[in-house]
């Protein structure tokens, strides 16, 4: 099988010639031989672990993809790269560390694929950073790629009804609330996560992996297949095959990531009622690219795209439901046909959206998990991006409709998710209040904690709707109610969050899209210059260097560039 020149422009300047023979020595060792030095060589990044669930199969994902990549006429190269599991840390310190480790993925990805002189890449992810974080490093290094999902988890069963992290997070709320006893808790721990995955509604994993197959760096299908499917392990063989096609075709990440890419990416989203973390993510895999992405393009493109899909947090359905009616292809042909995707974009099939599509048929008639255009969940996006006097910047709230489209209460102030919770779950939260967590923001954390803990905990009580929570950290995708997030600039950089006070009067309009302290501009900055920053409470290590290179939640939480 004869390969092109160009196919190998980046391996050849480590194994041709006599001067490479030390590389080429030590690449025998670990398998390669004569046959090998002649092959465009792809980097095959695994983020498998036994950390988490949502990682714990992808090692066998990875020979999947190497076998692939191999039988097109490649040699393939498996190296790792780390995962954490944001359900495990979620409510611990620990959980500083889940959006930093997207930027160690990224440099990981990048650094291995840069000095071993990788010609393409394929990366598989399964936990809730591992997704942007390969992008982000394909972007970069810019050589033919592929991303697979690890695919989603298999969904448990409490009492007939389906269960997942969520629901045992929701349950802590139900147990202090005296709903469930000892005995029912420990029974919804034990069946909620049955196996391998990632979490099963449409949360940040899934969110992600959809906005990727809808990017095109996904082949068609990848976003919606089980873990634990021979749909996947396909998907990894055929994905390995594919590098090697667009090696040949050159069709690298900057011919499909451009602007109207991720505008696709942005559509689905808003469609499949997708996480809010997503807003972050496509904005630093857009710097990562060279691409401006701003909370205005959300904006923008929210007034007109509608919510279609019934999903977990806030619809009733699950992603194994969504795998089941047929996947993502459907719904992305009913937004094309309505005019809402680009569909000129090419994608690594070698195709564009438009031709991907061409053949896909809908959505069968008898379900309900998807709505037809004409009769959306919203008509417009549930991402909503506020701006006032709390947050000039801009923040993030995720506003189905289920949970009203305004509150106005009187803030009861915590300087960190675990004094929330504690007030949350001891009763010292009253209906009324607004909730305000600050000094978890991507500075001030450091590490820009998901607030799921408190979120659930609300939920788990029935206080959605008679409370609000706003916050310069973020929330899970697993997070919903009345919440407000990525408040810019956060607390720690001396943004009006810093300086709200127990019993200010709070406004929140998802209408008019505001977010505003009831109090006169005078009083608000004589606080402000009332005000000193607190320390970086990390001196060293990873934590004290993300803190001093990240930018704010607005501009992505990115840390490499201006």
């Amino acid at each position: 099988m004869s390969t092109p020149e160009h196919a190998r422009q980046h391996s050849a300047a480590v194994v041709d010639g006599p001067d490479r023979a030390p590389s080429r020595a030590m690449l025998r060792a670990v398998g390669f031989d004569d046959a090998d030095f002649q092959k465009p060589v792809v980097g095959i990044a695994s983020t498998w672990s036994m950390v988490t669930p949502c990682n714990m199969h992808i090692d066998r994902l990875a020979t999947e993809a190497a076998k692939g990549a191999d039988a097109a006429g490649g040699k393939a190269v498996i190296f790792g790269t780390i995962t954490v599991s944001d359900g495990i840390s979620m409510g611990t310190p620990g959980m500083r560390y889940s959006l930093v480790s997207r930027e160690i993925i990224a440099d990981s990805i990048e650094a291995v694929t840069g000095a071993e002189g990788f010609d393409g890449l394929v990366a598989i992810g399964g936990c809730d950073k591992n997704m942007p974080g390969c992008v982000m490093a394909m972007a970069r290094m810019n050589r033919p790629s592929v991303f697979v999902y690890g695919g989603t988890i298999v969904p448990g069963l409490h009492k007939g009804k389906a269960a997942d992290i969520v629901t045992v997070f929701e349950a802590v709320g139900q147990h202090s609330a005296k709903q469930i006893d000892d005995a029912e808790l420990k029974e919804i721990e034990k069946c909620s996560i049955p196996g391998e995955g990632s979490c099963g509604g449409m949360y940040t994993a899934n969110t992600m992996a959809s906005a990727i197959e809808a990017m095109g760096l996904s082949l068609p299908d990848s976003s919606a297949q089980l873990a634990n499917s021979k749909d996947k392990l396909v998907d990894c063989e055929r994905a390995g095959k594919a590098v090697l096609e667009l090696l040949k075709k050159k069709i690298r990440p900057s011919d499909i990531i451009t602007k109207k890419a991720i505008e696709n990416a942005i559509v689905t989203v808003i469609a499949l009622g997708g996480s809010t973390n997503a807003v972050l993510h496509l904005i630093a895999i857009g710097h990562s690219a060279g691409i401006k992405v701003t909370l205005e393009d959300f904006e923008r493109i929210g007034r007109k795209v509608p919510v279609l899909a019934d999903l977990k947090p806030s619809g009733k359905y699950n992603m194994a439901h969504f795998v089941r009616i047929g996947g993502l292809q459907p719904l992305l042909k009913m937004l094309l046909d309505a005019g809402l995707l680009h569909g000129d974009c090419m994608t690594v099939t070698g195709q564009t959206v438009a031709e991907n599509l061409a053949n896909v048929g809908p959505y069968s008639a008898d379900q309900d998990v998807v709505r037809p255009m004409s009769n959306p969940i919203k008509a417009d996006s549930h991402l909503r991006v506020l701006r006032g006097n709390l947050a000039p910047h801009g923040a993030l709230a995720k506003i189905t409709g289920k949970e009203g489209s305004s509150f106005t209460g009187h803030a009861i102030v915590y300087e960190s998710e675990e004094a929330s919770l504690r007030g949350i779950l001891d009763g010292e939260v009253k209906d009324g209040h607004v909730i305000v967590i600050r000094n978890e923001g991507p500075k001030g954390g450091p590490g820009m904690r998901e607030m799921l803990g408190p979120t659930s905990a609300v939920m788990g009580k029935g206080m959605g709707k008679t409370v609000a929570l706003i916050t310069d950290g973020r929330f899970s995708g697993g997070s919903h109610g009345f919440v407000v997030g990525h408040v810019s600039p956060e607390a720690a950089s001396g943004g009006p969050l810093a300086i709200v006070k127990n019993g200010d009067r709070i406004h929140i309009d998802a209408v008019k899209n505001e977010l505003n302290l009831e109090l006169s501009d005078e009083e608000i900055a004589r606080r402000l210059k009332d005000w000193q920053p607190s320390p970086c409470k990390e001196k060293r290590g990873v934590l004290a260097k993300y803190a001093k290179q990240v930018k704010s939640a607005s501009e992505g939480a990115i840390t490499d560039g201006d």
